[in-house]
This record gives structure tokens, sequence and C-alpha cells, in this order.
């Protein structure tokens, strides 16, 4: 069998562990020390969030904010499902992901980076958030709704973050939430914060066997009461 190579490492703003990007052959895959984040093999449930979001969206031209870009399959899942007038902004934290995307990973995410439609912009996205309105909040930052990576995730999914969330959609926009594992309680907040929400489960491969992950798909449905 190939061995795996550590190709290379990155800090975590406020993280607990660093980051490492291995590959073995074609493979490639980001770890978090012995959990990992995410490999080329096992796309199918980052692809649904961009899928089950926008067949949903309402907007012809949607302004559509990722959080975290990782390989990139929900920003390629994406592209060719939204209008050429969309505009896309990937949040990404890590500069160093940035580069690898550009870098050792440049064949997996193609010419999506460089889509008239995209920016990526280096920064937290709880602050991207903010500054802006959006049609759709696609979010896949850490494992879920727990902060695995770095401790202040878990604002982005605290009844505080939801409701800067709320406040930043536009009417009838969609915040989407990938999480490796169900979560009772998040299904909860997301409604106590004003969206009707949807809990889906989808397959972490694309094959009809395998693990399972989770998605939540709120749509806001009334104003901020300001």
């Amino acid at each position: 069998m190939i061995p795996w190579e550590t190709l290379d490492t990155a800090t975590i703003p406020g993280g607990r562990e660093p980051l490492r990007l291995k590959r073995r052959g074609a493979e490639f895959s980001i770890m978090l020390g012995a959990n990992e984040l995410m490999n080329t093999r096992l796309s199918g449930s980052e692809e649904a969030l961009a899928r089950l979001t926008i067949e949903r969206l309402d907007a012809p031209a949607p302004r559509v904010l990722i959080g975290g870009l990782g390989l990139g399959f929900t920003l390629r899942a994406a592209l060719p499902l939204l209008a050429p007038a969309a505009r896309i902004t990937v949040a990404e934290l890590v500069p160093a992901v940035v580069d690898w995307a550009r870098g050792p990973l440049a064949a997996v995410h193609g010419d999506s980076l460089d889509d008239a439609r995209v920016e990526i912009r280096v920064a937290d996205v709880g602050l991207a958030i903010r500054s802006a309105r959006w049609d759709a909040i696609l979010l896949d930052v850490d494992n879920g709704p727990d902060g695995l990576s770095r401790a202040g995730n878990d604002a982005l999914y605290s009844a505080a973050g939801l409701a800067a969330t709320h406040a930043a959609l536009n009417p009838g926009g969609l915040v989407s939430v990938w999480s490796s594992g169900p979560d009772q309680g998040f299904s909860r907040r997301l409604r106590n914060a004003g969206f009707a929400v949807e809990e889906l489960s989808v397959r972490a491969g694309r094959a009809k066997r395998g693990a399972r992950h989770v998605i939540w798909i709120g749509r806001k449905t009334k104003e901020d009461a300001r």
C-alpha cells in the first residue's frame, strides 16, 4: 500500500491543533490531529450542501457566502448551478488552505477559484457574515456545531451567532450547515433564531452505502424585530 505523505502543516488561529495536508498517490486528505476533516474520496455531503441549498433559493442572481474552502467540493458543486450574475464569496480563515488550493491541490480545485463570480476572502466567516446582506450562507467550517477545530467556531452556532446570521440574510434567505452527525439542540436553536428548519441526512460519499452526514437548512421566515 502507498504510504501517506505529509505535504504541509498550518496553524489555525485560535485552534487546538495544526492542520495537516496529506497525500497518498492521487488521494488527498486534510487532518486535524487524529481526525480526518475531509478527503478527496468523500465529497458527497459537501456537494449536497451546495445542491440542496441552491435548489431551494428563490433569488435569480443570489449573493452567496460559503464558509470554509477546504478541498473546494462545495464551491465546485455550486458554480454550475448558479446564474452568471450570481456572486459567491468564500471565507477561509487559514491562509495556507488557499495556498494549498493554488499549489498542491490545484488539480483538485480546477479553475473554480478563477471563476469571475468568485471572491476568495481570507477572513473569519463570522466577520464575513456581518459584512453584507446575503441570499444564502453555507457553513462547513468545522465538524459540525461543536467547534472541533477551534473554540471560536462555537460562536457561529450559538444563539447570538445564529441571530447575526438571521439578520444578515435577505428575506427568504437560507443558512445551511454541514455536520458529521446529528445535534437535536442545534435544530432547536435554529428555530428559536427565527428559521424554518429542515434536517437532512446525506451520504458522505457518492455511493448509496457508507456513513451519513447531516445538513441543516434554515429559511429566514421573518424580519428582525428592530
